[in-house]
């Protein structure tokens, strides 16, 4: 299943690294007989079996971005932290490029867990994730999957089969609006299925909503833009995540008994995702879920936190603020893991 990948040898990350840290590049692969390139960051002088994190996200983002410092700032902490590209996306295997599926991504995330439970200096029976925006929801639905998983935070998330069903807002969530979303697709299927969208808006309009202009402040300027990165380039096969908008994917996530911590920004314009998912996997209900489940098995170890003051970015890679709220995730991983 293995195939060769060329990795980037040099450091190319939007961040500086870090001296408290050792750094190298790691390839591992799926079930899908796909390989993907990851960045395994661990303490210096790491002794003994410890607790590791896998991190992805933001969706279309890549390891050079904020999942890699989520890595290493939980390698600084004492950690075991791996950074890695999706499935078909940076310097991971697939083709054709920037395709997404939400099986294979909840996949991906398993396979990092496989990985990592073989490396010698983890602990397999402490093994968490992390995922970052359209990765957060991932993060969920694959911790209602893999038990293995025994502590899960998504960061700033995105529901990613309900806003590619409903639209922002749930704005779109009606019969006749996603039959013309199919329609299109069916068409653009057959005119050019190689054909790109998305990717962050450049030049930016004056009258773009603020959330817009956040993304461009992070992946259009030094901050956060990377070569490889859709978010920051041309964005995704138009069809390329076509089966996100006929998914549910965290209809399980009620049923979730290892520890969970939803983490969002007060003024995230995504922070509806996060407060729903985390009524839903505690109560089995929210505004939003067309479902009913069961109250969740072990409420006491879910946790939503809302950072004061922070956007939708500023939880990337702090903001101008700090705002990623670092000691609280070292407390709750610590204590879960």
């Amino acid at each position: 299943m293995k195939q060769q990948l060329i990795l980037t040898q040099e450091w190319d990350k939007v961040f500086p690294l870090s001296e408290k840290v050792d750094h190298r590049k790691v390839t591992f692969e799926t079930q899908y007989g796909l390989t993907l390139a990851a960045d395994l960051y661990t303490p210096k002088d790491a002794q003994g079996k410890l607790a590791a994190i896998a991190v992805s996200g933001p969706f279309g983002a890549v390891k050079e971005q904020s999942s890699g410092l989520y890595a290493m700032r939980m390698a600084e902490r004492g950690f075991v932290a791996l950074a890695f590209d999706p499935s078909y996306t940076g310097e991971s295997s697939g083709k054709p490029r920037r395709t997404a599926s939400p099986d294979i991504n909840t996949e991906d995330f398993m396979a990092a867990v496989d990985y990592m439970s073989q490396l010698d200096i983890v602990d397999p029976e402490r093994i968490g994730i992390i995922g970052i925006c359209g990765w957060g929801g991932i993060a969920l639905n694959a911790a209602a999957a893999d038990p293995r998983i025994k502590a899960t935070v998504a960061s700033t998330m995105y529901d990613m089969t309900r806003v590619s069903g409903n639209g922002y807002f749930d704005s779109e969530d009606k019969e006749e609006s996603r039959h013309a979303a199919r329609e299109a697709m069916g068409r653009q299927r057959l005119a050019d299925p190689m054909a790109m969208a998305g990717g962050v808006i450049d030049p930016l309009p004056e009258d773009a909503p603020q959330f817009v202009k956040d993304y461009h402040a992070y992946y259009k300027t030094p901050r956060g833009y990377h070569a490889r990165s859709g978010n920051s380039n041309d964005g995704w096969r138009t069809i390329g995540t076509q089966a996100y908008a006929n998914a549910r994917f965290l209809y399980y996530i009620n049923e979730i008994r290892p520890a969970v911590l939803v983490m969002h920004g007060e003024k995230a314009h995504s922070r509806y995702f996060g407060e729903a998912a985390y009524h839903y996997m505690v109560d089995g209900k929210a505004d939003g879920y067309n479902f009913v489940g069961k109250p969740n098995p072990n409420p006491a170890n879910k946790q939503l936190l809302i950072v004061p003051g922070a956007t939708h970015c500023d939880l990337y890679d702090g903001g101008t603020g700090n705002y990623i709220p670092w000691d609280t995730l070292v407390d709750f991983f610590s204590k879960k893991l």
